[in-house]
C-alpha cells in the first residue's frame, strides 16, 4: 500500500552560524571561535527531518534566483525531497544569522527574501498536493495570509493541519479552529497566552486548546514534551544528553512527531519517537545537517532512555 507524503509549506534559509563563548548583548562585540554556512529554514528542516527518517515528504515553499535558492534545492533534493512545488522568485532567497554559544544556546535574525513571497497562489496552484497528503506541516516564517488559507484548504479537503508557532505571531481564530496539531514551544505558548510560568504543562495545555486546536504538544526543552488530546494527556523525559546547539531541535521534533503519526504510532508513542530526534539533534551542529535518520532514533527508543517508551506504553 503506497504512504500517504507529508507536505510542508514554508520557508527555506542560508543559516549563517557563528559560534562563541557567549552571545554578545546589544552593543557588545564578541570573538567567535567557528563560523559554518548550513542550508536550514523551518519549512526546509522539517521537510529534512522527515527525508532522513526515510518517510516521503514534498515541500511547497519560495527561493529566490541566487546562488543561496540553487544550494538550498540541491540539498533538499539529495535527501529525497520532492521539490517539484518548490517556485523561484526574483531576488534573494532567505537568510538566517545564526549565534551558538559554548553552552548550545542560540540567538537568531531572519532576513525573509523570497519567504516572503509566497502567496496563498502557491497553494492554489499545488492544490493537489494538499488532498494527496497525509499530514501538512506549516510554521510562520512565510506569509500568516498564506498560512491562514493553507488552513482553510486543508479543512475544507479534511486534511491534517499541523502548525508549528515559530516565530510566534497574532493568529486568526479560524485557523487555531483548523488545526489538529498545535506545537509551541514555552516561550511561544507564553505568547498566546501569558505568563505561564507558574503554570504546570497540563494547565497550559488546556489553555492552549481552548483557543481551538484538536491537539497539543508542548515543548519543554530539557524536559522535554507534554502531550495533549481528548483522550491522552501525556508528559515524556527528555532524553539526556550534552546540548551542542539546539537551532533546529524544535524542528527536528515537528518533523519527527509527523512522521511518526503517519507510520501509525500513538500521540504518545508519536511524542516519544520526536523526544529522541529532537534529543539527537541538539549533539550535532547546524540544522539540516543534525536530523537524526532513522536508525538512531530507534537505537536511542530501544535503550528506553528516561524511560520513553515506557512512558508511551502507559500513556496508551
Amino acid at each position: 500500500m503506497q504512504r500517504k507524503p507529508i507536505l510542508v509549506v514554508g520557508s527555506l534559509n542560508t543559516d549563517l552560524v557563528a559560534v562563541a563563548d557567549t552571545i554578545p548583548a546589544v552593543g557588545q562585540t564578541v570573538i567567535g571561535t567557528d563560523f559554518q554556512v548550513h542550508p536550514g529554514g523551518k519549512g526546509g528542516n522539517q521537510a529534512m527531518a522527515v527525508a532522513r527518517l526515510g518517510y516521503p515528504v514534498r515541500m511547497i515553499g519560495r527561493v529566490g534566483n541566487d546562488s543561496f535558492g540553487s544550494q538550498l534545492r540541491a540539498q533538499l533534493e539529495s535527501a529525497a525531497v520532492d521539490c517539484s512545488a518548490l517556485a523561484v522568485s526574483e531576488g534573494p532567497s532567505g537568510v538566517a544569522v545564526i549565534l551558538v554559544s559554548r553552552a548550545g544556546e542560540n540567538s537568531i535574525v531572519v532576513a525573509p527574501g523570497a519567504n516572503a513571497k509566497v502567496t496563498p497562489d502557491d497553494i492554489d496552484r499545488n492544490i493537489e498536493l494538499i488532498r494527496s497528503a497525509g499530514i501538512v506541516l506549516a510554521q510562520l516564517e512565510i506569509p500568516l495570509e498564506t498560512v491562514a488559507h493553507l488552513a482553510n484548504v486543508c479543512k475544507r479537503e479534511g486534511v491534517s493541519f499541523f502548525l508549528d508557532p515559530a516565530p510566534a505571531a497574532a493568529l486568526p481564530e479560524e485557523l487555531l479552529r483548523s488545526t489538529a496539531w498545535f506545537t509551541p514551544n514555552e516561550t511561544e505558548a507564553a505568547f498566546y497566552l501569558g505568563d505561564v510560568e507558574d503554570l504546570a504543562p497540563p494547565e497550559i495545555a488546556s489553555r492552549l486548546h481552548a483557543l481551538g486546536p484538536r491537539g497539543v504538544v508542548l515543548k519543554l526543552g530539557a524536559r522535554g514534551a507534554y502531550v495533549s488530546t481528548s483522550e491522552v494527556q501525556c508528559l515524556v523525559p527528555a532524553v539526556p544528553v550534552q546540548a551542542l546547539d539546539t537551532t533546529a531541535a524544535g524542528d527536528a521534533f515537528s518533523g519527527a512527531f509527523a512522521t511518526a503519526l503517519m507510520l501509525g504510532k500513538s500521540p504518545a508513542e508519536s511524542t516519544a519517537f520526536a523526544v529522541a530526534a529532537a534529543g539527537i539533534s541538539v549533539t550535532r551542529s547546524g540544522a539540516q545537517p543534525s536530523m537524526p535518520n532513522l536508525q538512531e532514533v530507534a537505537a536511542v527508543l530501544e535503550t528506553d532512555v528516561s524511560g520513553l517508551r515506557t512512558v508511551a506504553a502507559r500513556s496508551k
